[in-house]
Parts: C-alpha cells; sequence; structure tokens
C-alpha cells in the first residue's frame, strides 16, 4: 500500500522588521496598521543594539527562511571608525542576500520622516538637526513615547500622497550626498511582490 505524502503549501515568507528604538517601533507598528502591510513588527526586535546584535537578529529571521529588514541609523559611523568597519562589514556579509534588506538612514530615520515634506540631501550632522528642521512639518514632533505611540504623527505623513513622495525623493538622492534613506527599499520590495 502506497503512502500519500501530503503537499505543503508553499507560503510566502515572513517579513520581519528589526529596529534599534522607540522611534522606528512606532512609527513601522502604526504604518503597518494605517497602510495594511503584512510583516511582524514585535517590541522586542527594538532595542538599542550594537551592529553585532543586529546581525545575530538577521540570522535568526534567515535560519526561520524570513525576510529581515534592518532599520537603523548610521550616525554612528562618522564619528566612531570601529562602528564604521562594522558597519561595512555587515553591508558585504549581506549584500547578495535576496532576503535581508538594509534600511540605514543618515543621520537618523528622522530624515526619512522629513523627505515626506522635503526633497533634500543637505548635510545633517545629527538626528537633532534633523528633528529642528522636521518640526517645521510636525511641530510638535519628539522621541518620546508620549509622543511616538500616537498615530496621528504617521497618519499625517500619509496625507496628501506624501508617502509615495518621500519613496521618490528618498530613491532620487541614493548614494547622493551625506544625508540619505534607505527605508524606501523596504516598500520598494513589497510592491514588486505584491505583483
Amino acid at each position: 500500500m502506497e503512502r500519500k505524502i501530503k503537499e505543503r503549501k508553499l507560503k510566502n515568507p515572513t517579513i520581519t522588521i528589526i529596529g534599534e528604538g522607540i522611534t522606528e517601533r512606532y512609527y513601522f507598528t502604526h504604518l503597518k496598521k494605517l497602510k495594511g502591510y503584512n510583516y511582524i513588527c514585535k517590541p522586542r526586535n527594538f532595542a538599542q543594539q550594537t551592529f553585532v546584535e543586529m546581525q545575530k537578529q538577521i540570522d535568526k529571521v534567515l535560519d526561520d527562511d524570513g525576510i529581515a529588514v534592518c532599520v537603523f541609523d548610521t550616525d554612528v559611523t562618522r564619528t566612531r571608525p570601529a562602528e564604521k568597519v562594522k558597519f561595512d562589514s555587515m553591508c558585504r556579509k549581506y549584500a547578495n542576500n535576496s532576503a535581508v534588506i538594509l534600511c540605514d538612514s543618515m543621520p537618523s530615520i528622522e530624515f526619512w520622516f522629513l523627505l515626506h515634506y522635503l526633497n533634500t540631501n543637505r548635510y545633517f550632522a545629527t538626528s537633532n538637526d534633523v528633528v529642528e528642521v522636521l518640526r517645521r512639518y510636525i511641530p510638535d514632533f519628539t522621541k518620546h513615547q508620549s509622543f511616538l505611540f500616537k498615530e496621528t504623527w504617521v497618519s499625517g505623513m500619509l496625507d496628501n500622497n506624501r508617502f509615495d513622495i518621500a519613496i521618490a525623493n528618498a530613491r532620487l538622492i541614493a548614494d547622493k550626498g551625506e544625508s540619505y534613506s534607505n527605508i524606501y527599499k523596504l516598500f520598494e520590495f513589497m510592491n514588486c511582490s505584491k505583483s
């Protein structure tokens, strides 16, 4: 008597967002709800962590046949040569791995937010420098939990097609200038995988 072999239904790999702080955590949590994105965004994946610790999380996602999206600020690479070496090493390690999307921003994720309102690649030395300009568009923006947990700041960035504008602005300045954000790569990936 022949044994029946169950066919496993192949499913799309799970996308997991890994970040380095509460700003990233709240942004991606709100965005998931507001835009209906399908990714995992757990608080435990967002902690102050080194490039080495991020790689451990990425490798864990890869071990589960998932897609790892790593969102982080690269401002430390300007002032700490050892961090620049670790960052470059991480970029090389995953350069040819289509299951890893590195979404770095220089100097910080707040630059990605600014691109929703302004097409610029001007030099910003720190996250605080970006926040100063960002407050022209989101006057009460702060990196405190009391502000970040409210979803209105993210929904405001989605108004008037600003999200698509940010993607276009980020793509336009990619590899040009000293301030940039590669967060758009996640959304381009998600849009391509829908097709």
